[in-house]
């Protein structure tokens, strides 16, 4: 109850007129459809993560294109990671594991002096090696790109023991920049206004960890865990249900649901960046 009242106060603080973004330049967005062709993270029957995460950002980021304020980037395609994002790994991966290492030095020198207190977060699945430095390179990447916005777009799981079986969580839910961090701010506020829009049809996650629709986190690389992302580049993670709900279970309803889900989501970021919204 106490969490669930705490969101409410974060909904109706960040929904004052006074906080709206005025927007007088291009936005610049980065969508990350979350995983990849080698890594594909959950998986319900012969469905993939990765496959899913591709076709509603792909959706987002037409709708988001046909709008001239926003010049939008994508990291992956039907073809697998952009040219602007296969070139930067290719050439800058020296860079980015730097990055990653001294960043993870400087956050560890916080906790020790005390200025950044670390707490208990949700669990997630382990990232491989690779996986953790493209992670930080989209980070490295949105930073020298001066990205207004950063989207993980991703669907949800829990241990289940055969690809077949259906789970017993339901339920959609942003992940945002825990307070301490210093993109959490307009994060949270660019999280709040897509939740409202996704809210209007779907149900926020039933999971015990996740409950209320809004969970912040300190250690997840795309929200920019150990000070890798600056204070300009919002940045959400959207669990957009769980692999194995019913509306994800036929190429029909699936197709449909992404459709609505992009919608949902661009009227969400449109209504934060601009005071009229779409």
């Amino acid at each position: 109850m106490k969490k669930i009242l705490l969101i409410i106060l974060f909904l109706g603080f960040i929904l004052i007129p006074i906080f709206f973004v005025y927007a007088q330049e291009t936005i610049k967005i980065l969508l990350v459809p979350g995983h990849d062709d080698e890594v594909w993270g959950a998986q319900y029957g012969n469905m993939k993560e990765a496959d899913m995460t591709l076709a509603l950002a792909t959706k987002i980021y037409n709708l988001l294109k046909k709008d001239e304020k926003f010049e939008v980037y994508i990291t992956r395609s039907s073809e697998g990671y952009t040219k602007e994002f296969a070139d930067y790994f290719a050439d800058r991966q020296a860079d980015v594991v730097s990055f990653k290492e001294n960043a993870k030095k400087e956050m560890q020198s916080k906790v020790d002096n005390g200025s950044f207190i670390q707490k208990t977060n949700p669990p997630h699945n382990r990232v491989s090696e690779d996986m953790a430095i493209r992670l930080y390179g989209f980070n490295k990447w949105a930073n020298e790109n001066k990205m207004d916005a950063v989207i993980h777009i991703h669907f949800n799981d829990y241990p289940r023991p055969k690809k077949w079986t259906i789970g017993k969580y339901r339920g959609f839910v942003i992940y945002i920049p825990e307070g301490q961090m210093v993109n959490w701010m307009g994060s949270g506020q660019l999280a709040a206004n897509i939740f409202i829009q996704l809210n209007k049809k779907y149900a926020t996650s039933n999971y015990e960890k996740e409950l209320g629709g809004l969970t912040p986190d300190q250690t997840l690389i795309a929200l920019g865990s150990n000070g890798t992302l600056n204070a300009g580049a919002r940045s959400v993670l959207v669990e957009y249900g769980y692999i194995y709900e019913k509306k994800f279970r036929t190429k029909n309803t699936r197709e449909q649901t992404y459709k609505n889900m992009a919608q949902l989501t661009v009227t969400g970021v449109k209504k934060y960046f601009f005071k009229n919204g779409p």
